[in-house]
């Protein structure tokens, strides 16, 4: 059989003979042609895609509240949660590639934008499935009678 405590002695006779520094080995520098081609991509990352997916479903977002068509029930009201479950994929498609790019601030607002649509639909769908009192604005029926 195997003594374990006098393993154990070996193993920590080792460890104590080895200094901290001989554990911890030197990380390696990046090389100059390295650095400058990281550098090179940052660079190339644009921040023109991500504002302009961002200005987009922002768009979208704002436009939301102003729905030009009957959305009480019926093809109108299926057609405004698309629109709003667009408005939700959008912002996390946005969510997506400025937390790729690094633009915190964008990321912010982007989320801002998932939940606002999450807002819309569910002010439309909860009054439907019992959960919240429908009104005439938004009556408790799914489809036209």
């Amino acid at each position: 059989m195997t003594d374990w405590d006098a393993q154990m002695k070996k193993i920590d006779r080792r460890l104590e003979s080895i200094s901290d520094e001989a554990l911890l080995p030197e990380p390696a520098r990046a090389t100059p042609a390295r650095q400058a081609a990281v550098a090179e991509q940052r660079r190339a990352t644009n921040t023109f895609g991500v504002f302009a997916r961002l200005v987009l479903v922002t768009l979208l977002g704002v436009a939301m509240p102003l729905w030009p068509y009957a959305a009480e029930c019926g093809v109108g009201l299926a057609a405004y949660l698309g629109a709003t479950g667009v408005l939700a994929l959008g912002g996390v498609w946005v969510a997506v590639w400025t937390w790729r790019h690094r633009a915190a601030r964008a990321h912010v607002l982007s989320m801002l934008l998932v939940a606002w649509g999450v807002a819309l639909a569910a002010a439309e769908v909860l009054p439907r499935v019992g959960y919240a009192i429908p009104t005439d604005a938004r009556p408790g029926l799914w489809r036209c009678e």
